[in-house]
């Protein structure tokens, strides 16, 4: 068993050609560390509907240039099956570590196997990457990040010529692909060949970018901003620059690009400690609001300015930030539909079926809610946004912080705030409470056992509201595929408990309603709300054992 994993790990040293994992990899062979080796080759990176992502480093369960050539082969391969020879495949990337290099072996890959590459100009928003495809005729797209994942994560994201993310089957046929491909000698990589885009495309996005705005509408909201250490800030602070809104004070320890990601735990504005900086900053600036970023600037968090938080400064959850802009758009006189994943808060269909709009729900991940016939608008509670789907079929926190700045200006025209339509919509529709209980592991085992447990001893009762229905979403229901997840109905309440497809997390997405006859009446709304959302947390870990 040693030498068989000593062997193989050979094997894959003497194609590898990348010069930094070919020495990792040569010292645990010559270490004969096999509790790591065995780590790296327990298989092989699946390739799924997020693409690939995962912590670098050499071996087949690692992100390292032997993958991404792999999975770029098998792309190309499952392309040219379906009639693309000779299409374009356009390919973006962030400022992680090793994307550069991912992104040109893309494009080596593709221009060997007959296809048309070509690559953004410098790391830039994923959002820009998810307009190119469209702009410019693409049958394919190829986005190298990891989001928000740790420092040593990266990912490869990919999408069809549609402009939105892969869905099954073509993550699985393309997975197929993947692992039909042979010795990496037979992968043919030219040194050149592909074009580097200039900044035409950057600035045809950015172009679109002011049709989310109402012409004419106020410009007056000011903001502090951050990037999260990612690509965020030059497009950003142009797209605010062209709309006329005041230039974002930048929270400067975060503004410029770093793999490092030194200033935070986890780049992620959700995460504990990730906005503390942005807060300083706003407490010195004192601005309209504070927008954030995650790295590759798909996402986009809002705070605001509350006095009855601790610091002066409030994060809005993600289904707070959706329903606002939902309002937004109704009262602007939007048609369409508005869709959401499954996952987040049911106010938006009240808020859609009171405008007599059309409302969805989908599997989590926007390569669900982009292809809703007429979209007009889609969200999902982990802070993504999609406010124009003609120009971009993914989440965009570039276009969705030029819209909550436009939102807070209007507001601000008639002397009020985000807080205050989020008290009209809670005396229009009942206060929608939402949290989550998220739990990261080292070992998988523990997500495994605790689904098993719930399905096996599904709750009666949570917070001593009782479990009206229980859906199994791994068996599908009449709108939704297959996924693994388990879905529960309670009085005023609803429960969502599913792996994450992206990190090794539990996540339980909880949200009470509860109803409201008057102003008066919003504070022991809020407090049962509160009440209610912590004792259902505390009975589901309960229940599932973690």
């Amino acid at each position: 068993m040693q030498h068989d994993l000593i062997a193989q790990a050979r094997t894959w040293l003497a194609e590898d050609p990348d010069p930094e994992t070919r020495a990792e990899l040569g010292a645990l062979i010559e270490a004969g560390d096999t509790r790591e080796l065995a780590d790296r080759f327990a298989g092989t990176l699946q390739f799924g509907t997020a693409g690939l992502r995962g912590e670098l480093g050499a071996g087949p369960m690692r992100m390292n240039r032997s993958v991404v050539i792999r999975a770029a082969a098998g792309l190309a391969a499952y392309l040219k099956a379906r009639g693309e020879e000779g299409g374009l495949v356009v390919i973006g990337y962030d400022a992680r570590y090793k994307s550069a290099d991912f992104a040109r072996d893309t494009a080596a890959v593709m221009t060997g196997a007959g296809l048309r590459a070509a690559v953004l100009p410098r790391p830039l928003p994923t959002p820009v990457l998810a307009y190119a495809i469209r702009h410019l005729g693409a049958v394919a797209g190829v986005e190298v990040t990891a989001s928000h994942n740790p420092p040593r994560d990266n990912g490869y994201k990919v999408y069809l010529g549609d402009g939105s993310q892969i869905v099954p089957p073509a993550d699985g046929e393309i997975a197929a692909a993947i692992d039909a491909v042979g010795p990496l000698a037979g992968v043919v990589r030219p040194e050149d060949g592909w074009e580097i885009l200039g900044d035409e495309v950057l600035d045809a996005y950015l172009a679109r970018t002011d049709a989310v705005l109402a012409p004419g509408s106020p410009r007056t909201a000011r903001a502090v901003y951050t990037a999260m250490h990612g690509v965020g800030t030059s497009v950003l602070t142009a797209a605010f620059e062209r709309a006329g809104f005041p230039a974002p004070v930048l929270v400067a320890e975060q503004a410029e690009p770093d793999p490092a990601f030194p200033t935070v735990a986890f780049p992620n504005p959700e995460e504990p400690g990730a906005m503390d900086l942005a807060f300083a900053t706003a407490r010195r600036a004192a601005p309209d609001l504070v927008i954030a970023n995650d790295p590759d600037a798909d996402r986009c968090a809002v705070a605001v300015p509350d006095t009855a938080t601790e610091g002066g400064w409030r994060m809005l959850r993600g289904d707070e930030v959706g329903a606002l802009l939902a309002a937004h758009l109704v009262e602007r006189g939007v048609s369409g539909v508005f869709a959401e994943s499954i996952v987040s808060s049911s106010l938006l269909g009240r808020i859609a079926e009171k405008a007599g709009l059309g409302h969805e729900e989908t599997l989590t991940g926007f390569k669900w809610i982009a292809r809703v016939d007429g979209l007009r608008y889609g969200y999902e509670e982990a802070l993504g946004y999609c406010v124009d789907p003609e120009g971009v079929r993914d989440k965009d926190g570039i276009t969705a912080a030029l819209l909550v700045a436009e939102l807070a200006s209007v507001l601000k025209e008639q002397g009020r705030t985000l807080l205050d339509l989020l008290d009209d919509l809670a005396l229009a529709h009942g206060l929608h409470a939402t949290d989550q209980l998220s739990v990261r592991v080292e070992d998988l085992s523990v997500i495994a056992d605790a689904m098993a447990r719930l399905r096996e001893q599904p709750p009666t009762a949570l917070a001593g509201l009782a479990v009206t229905s229980a859906e199994d979403l791994a068996l599908g229901t009449d709108r939704l595929p297959p996924t693994d997840g388990l879905r529960y109905h309670l009085e005023g309440a609803r429960v969502i408990v599913r792996p994450s497809g992206t990190e090794p997390k539990l996540k339980c997405y909880l949200e009470v309603v509860v109803p409201v006859a008057d102003a008066a009446g919003l504070p022991a709304a809020r407090a049962r709300g509160a009440e209610l959302l912590a004792g259902i947390k505390r009975d589901l870990a309960a229940a599932a054992g973690i």
